[in-house]
């Protein structure tokens, strides 16, 4: 069968032994069921950059820091070296996300390295080694909804105190197999604390994922798990094992735009009396 040239050197270099099949194609990379001595895996061969459909990529680099300063440096000036960096890294953030995620504690598939623009890694199948559908694919009960959903919070809240935003969650980039949810597609993985549209992206992908789940529990639709994770995680508050609740009280306490006035005009007449005394004390 024909397979992109990225894995070629592959295998050549004894870490495929055999491209099976196309698993799939989306905006970002195209995956091969392939062969690895006794293993079937998969390979994610990500798109080149000028082929990627993925939309706003600064946006989910910001945030991002390079090791090496040559590096950082190229990057930011866009020179083609700079570029291959930065390809490098968008590629490389996926293999950082999935072991730290695995150590977090969220079903992730095992990472086994990339290797110029190809991410071998573990194919999730069910018990009898049939590849597992995303969730897209997938209609269930309400009760199986309402549990997986809170599973798939749980996990948000485990990448959140990970330092992580997946930024693209939904019901296309979950799989579903015998034991739950995996979490798949990361290189657009946010930094939480070092990137300005953090917040916004996780409530996104927090409504996603509760908008697909509500087709089944429309009482999920409800829920107010974005607002209640994010205020939880600006108290300092957030835990791993942290019960949720899906609720969350808006402050009533409308803003005192009157009190906030009468502060600045406080201060500016105050200023103004020192620059008075100041220029009176000159004259003198």
């Amino acid at each position: 069968m024909k397979f992109p040239k990225r894995i070629q050197p592959l295998i050549e270099d004894g870490l495929v032994d055999e491209v099976i099949s196309q698993l799939m194609s989306g905006k970002e990379a195209s995956v091969y069921i392939v062969r690895c001595g006794t293993e079937i895996r998969c390979a994610k061969v990500y798109k080149e950059a000028n082929k990627r459909g993925f939309k706003k990529a600064v946006e989910y680099q910001e945030g991002r820091k390079s090791r090496n300063s040559r590096r950082a440096r190229a990057m930011e000036k866009g020179s083609k070296f700079g570029r291959d960096q930065q390809e490098e890294a968008w590629q490389n953030a996926e293999v950082d996300a999935l072991y730290l995620l695995a150590k977090a504690g969220v079903r992730v598939p095992e990472p086994y390295g990339c290797f110029d623009g190809v991410l071998l890694m573990e194919l999730v199948t069910d018990d009898k080694g049939i590849v597992a559908p995303r969730l897209n694919d997938v209609a269930m009960s309400a009760e199986l909804a309402i549990t997986d959903h809170y599973v798939i919070m749980t996990y948000i809240v485990k990448m959140l105190c990970a330092g992580i935003v997946h930024g693209d969650l939904s019901e296309f980039n979950v799989l579903l197999d015998d034991y739950g949810p995996v979490i798949i597609d990361l290189p657009q993985a946010v930094n939480a604390a070092g990137n300005n549209n953090a917040q916004k992206m996780l409530a996104r992908d927090v409504n996603n994922i509760t908008e697909y789940y509500g087709q089944f529990a429309p009482e999920l639709l409800k829920t107010k798990y974005a607002k209640e994770i994010w205020a939880l995680f600006e108290a300092g508050e957030l835990q791993p094992d942290i019960e949720l609740t899906g609720a969350f009280e808006e402050s009533q306490e409308a803003a005192d735009v009157d009190g906030v006035l009468q502060e600045i005009q406080a201060v500016i007449a105050e200023e103004e009396e020192r620059l008075a005394r100041l220029r009176d004390s000159e004259d003198d």
